[in-house]
């Protein structure tokens, strides 16, 4: 489970280190130039993580195999679980090890994070919610922004520019404040609920973990 917790946040941030995405930047202790392309930058590490999670897979597969027609109490054939178990022990314990220096070393690039989630189709679903808290259902809230995404698709402009007159076609209960639904710190802070990312949250959760790994 460790790895494959690892080998998932290894696959974001290889794609977040891509320059499609650019959101990252592997420091060269954790990375290194393509043998082919000289622009390139190899995110080594996080990919041998995440190749390393095959490996703990089949071992596990390895013991499943073996146990899976014994009958009870010990069999010999238990002995087979040894090389498979400390493999997967240090393979682990190497991976952690490697994630520890990785991330602290890791160069954010906040510009274009911030630009990403700027995109105003991320807040089709506050858009939704304002109207669930002027008294809509959820299913009917649902439907009418889902038309007026593919309005705003239909006419190549953007959701949060689209004038309020003609957002009142679509209900009469969108007014002047939903103006305010277009930053993606408000729309963090309002999700307060167990597990939902606001910012209160994230702190809680970072001095949570801190506290039992200290």
């Amino acid at each position: 489970m460790i790895g494959l917790h690892l080998s998932r946040l290894s696959e974001d941030l290889i794609i977040w280190s891509s320059t499609e995405f650019g959101f990252v930047e592997f420091s060269d202790s954790f990375s290194t130039g393509s043998s082919l392309m000289p622009q390139k930058r190899n995110p080594d590490m996080a990919e041998l993580t995440r190749g390393k999670t095959g490996r703990l897979y089949g071992n596990l597969m390895l013991i499943l195999t073996t146990m899976k027609a014994l009958p009870n109490s010990y069999n010999l054939d238990m002995q087979e679980d040894k090389d498979a178990l400390f493999d997967s022990v240090d393979t682990i314990k190497n991976a952690l090890e490697v994630f520890a220096a990785m991330l602290p070393e890791l160069k954010i690039n906040r510009a274009r994070m911030e630009a990403a989630a700027s995109d105003p189709n991320l807040f089709a679903t506050d858009l939704a919610e304002y109207l669930v808290k002027k008294g809509m259902p959820f299913r009917e809230a649902h439907e009418i922004v889902g038309k007026l995404v593919a309005c705003s698709v239909r006419k190549h402009v953007p959701l949060d520019q689209i004038a309020l007159p003609e957002m009142k076609q679509f209900s009469p209960l969108f007014d002047i404040d939903v103006a305010e639904i277009s930053d993606a710190r408000s729309s963090l802070a309002a999700r307060r609920a167990t597990g939902a990312p606001s910012a209160e949250n994230i702190a809680a959760q970072i001095e949570r973990w801190r506290r039992r790994l200290p």
